[in-house]
């Protein structure tokens, strides 16, 4: 079974219809049918609630976070362990906090694939399995 970890570059291009939405979509799709399964980090989770907030205000933002969960996406809470390693991804590795902890969950298992549309990760390619979405 495929695992996906999904940063939240790669959700929001689902959300707005961007290059590679139709990507997350098959995704998406495939978890549904017991084909794969997808993850995300709480962090990243975050970042798609602020963004949306942002976006669309608090009402919308909640209903359009409950259409996400529904589409078998699972959250991964931070560890004192997770976040550490994140901190150290961080520093030696140059990539922004937030990105770590996605870049933690790929690195969990060789079967794990980082699916985003940051091209940020590119430094980070050998240490985990990356897919990118195609630029804007």
């Amino acid at each position: 079974m495929d695992t996906f970890v999904l940063d939240s570059s790669a959700v929001l291009r689902y959300i707005d219809r961007e290059a590679g939405g139709i990507r997350v979509r098959a995704i998406f799709e495939a978890a549904a049918a017991d084909q794969a399964e997808t993850y995300i980090s709480v962090v990243q989770w975050g970042e798609i609630a602020g963004r949306l907030r942002t976006r669309i205000g608090a009402d919308a933002q909640k209903q359009a976070l409950e259409n996400l969960a529904q589409l078998g996406l699972q959250i991964v809470s931070v560890t004192a362990e997770r976040a550490v390693h994140a901190g150290e991804l961080r520093v030696d590795r140059k990539i922004a906090y937030a990105d770590a902890f996605a870049l933690d969950l790929a690195m969990e298992s060789p079967n794990h694939v980082l699916v985003t549309a940051d091209y940020g990760f590119k430094p980070v390619a050998d240490l985990a399995r990356i897919e990118f979405l195609p630029a804007k």
